[in-house]
């Protein structure tokens, strides 16, 4: 019987992932997010799933080692939470690579809809029979220009729904595809020429902060800014003078770089102690969802069949897992191993 202990799980995951168990595997649902107060949960497992907000770090690891455990499971495609150097010659690292690049992407011109064509004010206005239309003007997203950063799966997808609007698609990554139909271009010149800049790339030291004050000093004066990533690609104190200062006309945030203390959880009702979130969410040009952009039905149950197949696998074939992240490689998910063998 191999014992996993989930932490951070919600109603929606233990739904899916219980779907996929049968007598070979057990779960123990924890609510709480695994950290070094909270690690002593994983004693008697023989791996642990772990999902964005949960910290993976030296200490952590250290102790689960202690315990036994064998693999760390990411229930998500990024992986920054997790110290790979720490990890590596200790506990392997598997991920979801792919659980639907749709979700986040359409969830990212949800938002981008939303906002520009006042949907969300419309709606709180007719719920009171308020049927005025001044000061729901928008604009139309037919022959503006899109700034895509980061073009992968979830990018490159993105970048297809913005052609089907007829829009212009200038894109940057730091490893550009020929197949992708859009024209690449440095950063500054994104920056620069881009109505709308949407962040579709993993967070890593190069990319922290990517969007400070110096960026957004760069970009179009009514820039709006989309981020279904990672919260801390964006400065959030230079985000929010850049909107104060009408620099940025819009901006569309799935995630926010401190809010693994907040979202997933029911604070109405609650004083948010983070005064930087509270100010961005009283602007009437801002709208936050809470890192929902990846909750559908088709990804929930993706998620929850290829964690448990990476699970297995593991277990099943020596230690092997084409999912697996390999610090050692210097390239996490493109193993130079080929998956032909163990990481170590």
């Amino acid at each position: 019987m191999i014992k996993i202990a989930m932490f951070d799980t919600h109603s929606y995951d233990k739904e899916s992932f219980e779907r996929y168990l049968n007598d070979d595997l057990s779960i123990t649902f924890y609510e709480t997010k695994l950290n070094p107060k909270t690690v002593e949960l994983a004693k008697g497992h023989d791996a642990v799933c772990v999902f964005v907000n949960d910290t993976v770090n030296e200490e952590v690891i250290n102790k689960l080692y202690e315990f036994g455990v064998k693999i760390i499971a990411l229930r998500c495609a990024g992986y920054n939470n997790v110290d790979l150097s720490k990890a590596f010659g200790k506990i392997h690292v598997v991920h979801v690579p792919a659980y639907s690049p749709y979700a986040v992407a359409e969830h990212a011109m949800a938002l981008l809809l939303t906002s520009i064509r006042r949907i969300h004010k419309a709606y709180i206005r007719t719920k009171d029979f308020n049927f005025s239309l001044d000061g729901l003007t928008g604009f139309n997203l037919h022959g503006k220009t899109v700034g895509v950063i980061g073009t992968g799966k979830i990018g490159r997808i993105f970048i297809d729904i913005c052609k089907g609007f007829g829009m212009n698609v200038l894109a940057y990554d730091k490893f550009p595809n020929p197949e992708v139909p859009a024209k690449y271009v440095s950063l500054e010149e994104l920056y620069k020429e881009s109505d709308i800049i949407s962040l579709h790339c993993p967070l890593t030291d190069e990319t922290h902060h990517m969007i400070n004050t110096k960026e957004i000093d760069q970009m179009k004066k009514g820039v709006v800014i989309i981020n279904t990533s990672r919260g801390a690609l964006i400065d959030s104190e230079a985000l929010l003078e850049g909107i104060k200062s009408r620099k940025i006309g819009a901006a569309c945030l799935d995630v926010y770089e401190e809010e693994s203390n907040i979202f997933f959880k029911d604070y109405s009702g609650h004083i948010i102690d983070d005064e930087i979130l509270a100010r961005l969410i009283s602007m009437p040009n801002v709208i936050v969802s809470s890192h929902q952009a990846f909750l559908t039905k088709e990804a929930l149950d993706n998620i929850a069949e290829t964690t448990i197949g990476n699970v297995r696998s593991y277990f099943e074939n020596d230690g092997l897992c084409n999912n697996e992240l390999c610090y050692h490689c210097g390239n996490q998910e493109q193993c130079k191993k080929q998956r032909k063998q163990k990481c170590f």
